[in-house]
């Protein structure tokens, strides 16, 4: 029996370990949350929490950086990634209900005249 695999969209790691995970500064982590590029969990106190997920986002934007998008542009690209996602898991849903079997139903017994009361 293998171990329970980790939630990869729960809030574990804060800003500090975060930007050291992805190699960018905390000031840069907050550059993006304010630019609404992503948005980690937060505790009761107002703590940022990121997750493993966020991780990957930042990873993300710092490829999409590397090859000259600036952050608004950034912004766009993973909008249309997300809804990309999101198209394809419907059309892999709507293929599922379109090849999924129907169980043959049984039709009543019809009862042939002979077997009326008398």
């Amino acid at each position: 029996m293998g171990l329970p695999r980790p939630d990869g969209a729960r809030g574990v790691y804060g800003i500090s370990v975060a930007a050291e995970l992805v190699g960018m500064g905390v000031q840069t982590l907050r550059l993006y949350e304010t630019r609404g590029l992503l948005e980690p969990d937060r505790t009761d106190g107002g703590t940022r929490r990121y997750s493993a997920n966020d991780l990957d986002r930042l990873r993300r934007i710092g490829d999409l950086l590397e090859v000259g998008l600036n952050l608004a542009g950034i912004g766009m690209v993973l909008d249309l990634e997300a809804e990309n996602t999101q198209l394809r898991e419907e059309k892999e849903d709507h293929q599922w209900l379109q090849t999924a079997p129907i169980p043959a139903t049984r039709s009543p017994k019809r009862t042939s005249s002979t077997n009326k009361p008398r």
